[in-house]
């Protein structure tokens, strides 16, 4: 059976190594083009180029996935089936083309978290479970056929990083059984049920970082979970953007510390209140300086309240 992989980050590269180590015959791989990257914008290539020139791999990086060019490309090569993981959304004429299908892995239980960030939502949310889902692609995103699913546990000091690191590795390996199980014609589509309780994964923004700490001591901390180690939550110190990656959140009033009041004894905790509490910072990054813990930070900072 002949295939065509689609993918661009880390998070893919887990699955075509998985692939390519079950002999699976990978035709072709397609990746998102080189782009300049990093404080220095030098090019570079995605995790799937770098991983696909490194075994030999054919590499198509089409600008736009409807070019005639890379339409007759794809034809060329005959592919039964074509498998994507972490790509952009396809056209029809491409995920169509392929006559055994194109299935998707996404890193969530659907019908739930649909959308760019699955991972980062459910630990926001504060979710207890989560998982790996392959699916056929059709129409509307993230709303195929499903083939298969696993659920992973959401553990209470997780955060999106935990989280992703043992999602890649469960998705790659039920990468392969979904696929070893369309050669042996072993599977049973199934549709996805809608409801009314369905919870959805945009794409992050700045505000989704952005803590609001007239929110409780767990919803904030479920907010800096799920938003390291990247793209971080954020919040404005003394006229100055800080990063945070770490905190303790206290469900416990202190009288003198009101929302949005910070407090600290310049030594060993810096500390704001919140809806229910407060929260202690054990970690964080100010605008233009280094990751720091807050005692480090403490010893060099002069404060003005």
């Amino acid at each position: 059976m002949r295939i065509i992989f689609f993918g661009t980050p880390d998070f893919a590269v887990a699955s075509l190594d998985a692939l390519v180590q079950s002999k699976f015959d990978v035709v072709a791989v397609v990746t998102a083009p080189d782009k300049p990257a990093g404080r220095g914008q030098q090019i570079q290539a995605s995790p799937v180029k770098i991983y696909a020139e490194k075994i030999g791999l054919p590499i198509l990086q089409p600008l736009k996935l409807k070019d005639p060019e890379f339409i007759d490309t794809l034809k060329n090569l005959h592919a039964d089936l074509q498998i994507i993981v972490a790509f952009r959304m396809l056209p029809e004429q491409v995920w169509n083309m392929p006559p055994l299908g194109t299935f998707n892995l996404h890193a969530s239980l659907l019908p739930q978290y649909r959308g760019a960030a699955p991972i980062h939502w459910a630990i926001i949310n504060g979710e207890k479970e989560t998982g790996v889902t392959t699916f056929f692609l059709q129409h509307e995103i993230d709303t195929g056929d499903l083939l298969f699913q696993e659920t992973e546990v959401i553990h209470p000091k997780d955060t999106t990083g935990d989280l992703y690191e043992r999602l890649m590795t469960k998705g790659a390996n039920l990468v392969v059984k979904t696929t070893q199980a369309i050669v042996d014609q072993q599977i049973k589509p199934q549709a996805q049920k809608e409801s009314l309780d369905l919870k959805i994964a945009p794409k992050l923004t700045r505000e989704t970082g952005l803590v609001h700490w007239s929110k409780n001591a767990e919803e904030i901390y479920n907010l800096i979970r799920g938003m390291n180690p990247f793209p971080g939550a954020h919040t404005l110190f003394q006229g100055k953007n800080c990063k945070i990656s770490s905190i303790s959140p206290h469900a416990e009033t202190i009288p003198s510390l009101g929302i949005g009041v910070w407090d600290t004894d310049q030594k060993t905790y810096l500390r704001v209140g919140c809806a229910d509490g407060y929260i202690e910072i054990l970690e964080w990054q100010m605008e233009g300086k280094k990751k720091m813990k807050i005692e480090d930070f403490l010893r060099g900072y002069s404060f003005n309240f």
